[in-house]
């Protein structure tokens, strides 16, 4: 791990890999510093960001230099359940390459339970880690313009849904009715780092 300046209040952790950056999230989360403002993960980074005149970012390098992030703190995370109906454009494509059935590929999917390891690209997308193995797959050769939301795909290790209309490469197999993001809300994201997610299959 390494440790960059950003900005007068923010520190910048880069991390070995994804993992690594959940382990650190989670065990800042866990311990939980005074005078934190905000912890942005990402996908092999940490952003701490203070409250000025606090020493949260000297306590967060303390902490993390003595955690053993190969064992996190478990924490209490929240758990979320989305009902999908699997039909999307690239479900049978899926299930060739995985060399499963269509009705396989729904039950791994549903069989897993997911960790919102980090968001981003759109406000409320959170990239799920915990795709079984047989549905790692690479992005379409040819990404689409225009995706609909609340369609879910997925990517590599990832899982995730689209909360709102956008270009996108995942593999689509199926859509939820679920909102994902609504600025009228409080939180406006239905979905946070560290949360537990389940898929549902609506028939």
């Amino acid at each position: 791990m390494r440790w960059r300046a950003y900005g007068e209040h923010a520190a910048l952790l880069d991390c070995a890999s994804l993992a690594e950056s959940m382990a650190a999230h989670a065990t800042v989360t866990s311990a939980r510093p005074p005078g934190i403002a905000e912890l942005v993960p990402g996908a092999r980074s940490l952003l701490v960001v203070e409250i000025p005149g606090s020493a949260a970012l000297a306590a967060v390098r303390e902490l993390l230099a003595d955690a053993d992030l190969e064992h996190p703190p478990e924490g209490r995370s929240r758990e979320i359940t989305l009902d999908v109906t699997y039909d999307g454009e690239d479900l049978e494509l899926v299930a060739r390459d995985a060399g499963v059935s269509v009705e396989d590929v729904v039950r791994l999917h549903t069989g897993a339970v997911y960790t919102v390891a980090f968001t981003g690209f759109a406000p409320g997308f959170g990239y799920l880690t915990g795709l079984p193995e047989p549905l790692r797959q690479p992005r379409l050769s040819a990404p689409r313009t225009r995706v609909p939301p609340g369609s879910v795909g997925i990517a590599g290790e990832f899982t995730g849904v689209y909360p709102r209309v956008s270009p996108g490469g995942w593999r689509l197999i199926g859509h939820t009715r679920t909102v994902l993001f609504d600025p009228r809300a409080d939180p406006p994201a239905l979905l946070a780092p560290g949360d537990r997610v389940r898929f549902r299959s609506a028939g």
